[in-house]
């Protein structure tokens, strides 16, 4: 398309370019619109940003006699990291895992809090 002579260009010519230029930036963010509504439908958020795991409680895996716990996860605690630069072993620490240590309660003692 040849580029048009502002200049030259009457005001009546001049508001009607304005106008159509007006119409196709509006149909263009419509169909922007458009798009982001249906990128929003799927669930492209789920791959991106904090973890399903966040916030869950997990059993504690290691433990100190004064009473200090890790459960394994994130950054090594600095107690622990003090105690195994001082020559303690990490298996000194592990807790013993049963079976009802676990931090989740069973579906009859969620039911009976209903």
């Amino acid at each position: 398309m040849a580029k048009p002579n502002l200049t030259s260009m009457s005001i009546d010519a001049l508001l009607k370019l304005r106008d159509d230029i007006s119409r196709v930036l509006d149909r263009k963010a419509d169909q922007l619109k458009q798009q982001l509504a249906s990128l929003d439908k799927s669930d492209w958020r789920g791959t991106r940003g904090a973890s399903t795991l966040k916030g869950r409680r997990v059993p504690i895996k290691y433990r100190d006699k004064s009473g200090n716990t890790w459960a394994g996860r994130g950054v090594q605690p600095v107690w622990l990291r003090e105690k195994l630069k001082s020559g303690a072993k990490l298996e000194d620490f592990a807790v013993q895992n049963s079976h009802n240590t676990s931090p989740r309660k069973s579906k009859k003692q969620r039911k009976a809090k209903r």
